[in-house]
């Protein structure tokens, strides 16, 4: 035991089992959710499995538990792979992954039977709270450490935002999560919409985005073999975000008394985060011109470059919906449910994805089991998400136009039975998309036979 916690890349590979177990955990949960929008009387005794209780363990396991789980792993493999150096302390590296998981295991444990803050985004409660900022901690002394000891002197933009992802986390976590209120992780009124979207915008801004476009910059060079397309524009977008993204979360409060310019700042920030969207995006697609076919032909590449691509989708939809005129329409509705599963699952997820199945036969030293269950997972997720996207969306343009036209939240309810059917129909793909990935990585991993890895090396080749 003491020689795996010693063990060149363990930890990073820990992150990354971790990140797909739990994105089977968070599917099953959300499976639930969908079959009790469907069927609210579904296990009506069970009380851990009432909507208000699943709901949360599905949004929380998702977005640290698979993505971000998922994303530190990768990140703990590359950063020392480009520093050409060792990580500085794999215990350390190991001790992140305890307090980080405790975290996420207190969704399932805790929430499912009360225990919760009850703020979107910022359900854990106080211990939890502590351990992630534990995790962050040590995170922030193995990658500082590591850059110290570097024997690379240049810092390539990957290393730059994972080494940020921490720094901003460690900051803006226990601001938003209101942890110097132990009881109850939240200030008293109005005041406390303007905490709860400050933390509930910068999880997926400053911690999920940069950890996925760290990912990226390192997959996509990797694969096409070619130089990053420009060093200086990849920086120009990482100091673009974090002058940007860190103010917009009042976008999700414009129709509350909040101060008027606090909501113009949120929405000229909001529209103007097509800048470093615009510059990751075409650094990209620059770096692989020409090299396509490279990109296509290889499943783990292409899940990335899916994920740029919900990156797109996403940035264009969310500056959009954060326009006052259009809020009118789209907010607090399926709109907004849809927007949320593009981003996190679209964009973070499919970038975890890919950037595993590039990672893990380098840290297993092992060919992973199957490329074609990549494939079927990509087309799996692919299909579900963008089924969810366009029901959620109408869904949303129903709730959104009749609301508007003055109708009651009572008489649309019939209304959308169907878009609920379809949305529960289209999470068993991606359901079954996340066993498909944790059996691939099962069989890859496992103790194998004498002849399968160079069967399997033969049939990858």
């Amino acid at each position: 035991m003491t020689n795996l916690f010693q063990k060149p890349q363990s930890a990073a590979l820990a992150f990354m089992v971790a990140g797909a177990v739990w994105f089977v955990v968070g599917a099953v949960y959300g499976m639930f959710s969908a079959i009790h929008l469907v069927a609210p009387e579904f296990l009506p005794h069970v009380a851990p499995l009432v909507f208000g209780r699943e709901r949360p363990v599905h949004v929380n396991t998702m977005l640290y538990g698979f993505v971000g789980t998922m994303l530190v792993g990768i990140g703990l493999y590359y950063l020392p792979a480009l520093l050409k150096t060792r990580l500085w302390s794999e215990p350390l590296a190991w001790m992140a992954f305890v307090f980080w998981n405790l975290t996420v295991l207190s969704g399932p444990l805790g929430f499912a039977f009360g225990f919760t803050q009850g703020r979107e985004y910022n359900e854990y409660v106080w211990l939890a709270d502590i351990s992630l900022v534990l995790a962050v901690a040590c995170l922030i002394v193995v990658t500082a450490l590591t850059i110290v000891n570097r024997r690379e002197p240049q810092l390539y933009v990957s290393i730059w935002y994972f080494m940020a992802t921490f720094l901003w986390t460690a900051s803006n976590y226990p601001l938003g999560n209101v942890m110097w209120h132990p009881a109850t992780g939240a200030m008293p009124g109005l005041i406390d919409s303007l905490f709860l979207w400050f933390w509930g915008h910068n999880l997926p801004g400053l911690l999920i985005t940069p950890l996925a476009t760290g990912a990226a910059y390192f997959v996509i060079p990797r694969v096409t073999r070619t130089p990053l397309n420009s060093h200086t524009l990849s920086l120009l977008g990482f100091w673009f975000l974090i002058a940007l993204y860190s103010h917009i979360g009042g976008h999700h409060v414009l129709q509350s008394p909040i101060p008027n310019w606090l909501k113009t700042v949120s929405v000229v920030d909001s529209v103007s985060m097509v800048l470093p969207v615009s510059i990751v995006v075409i650094n990209l697609w620059l770096t692989a011109r020409g090299f396509g076919g490279r990109v296509w032909n290889d499943p783990p590449a292409r899940l990335v470059m899916g994920g740029i691509v919900w990156y797109i989708i996403t940035c264009i939809q969310g500056p959009l919906q954060s326009l006052p005129f259009l809020q009118r329409v789209t907010h607090f509705n399926n709109w907004t449910v849809g927007h949320a599963h593009i981003a996190m699952l679209g964009f973070g997820g499919y970038i975890a994805l890919g950037a595993m199945w590039h990672v893990l036969p380098l840290v297993s030293g092992r060919p992973v089991y199957s490329n074609k269950l990549i494939n079927l997972q990509f087309g799996l997720i692919t299909f579900g998400l963008t089924g969810f996207f366009i029901v959620l969306t109408m869904a949303g343009l129903v709730q959104g136009s009749a609301w508007h036209n003055g109708e009651t939240v009572l008489r649309v309810l019939p209304q959308l039975s169907p878009f609920m059917v379809m949305r529960a129909a289209l999470g068993i793909f991606i359901l079954t998309a996340s066993l498909v990935g944790l059996a691939n990585l099962y069989l890859t991993l496992r103790p194998a036979r004498q002849e399968e890895p160079l069967l399997r090396g033969e049939e990858a080749a």
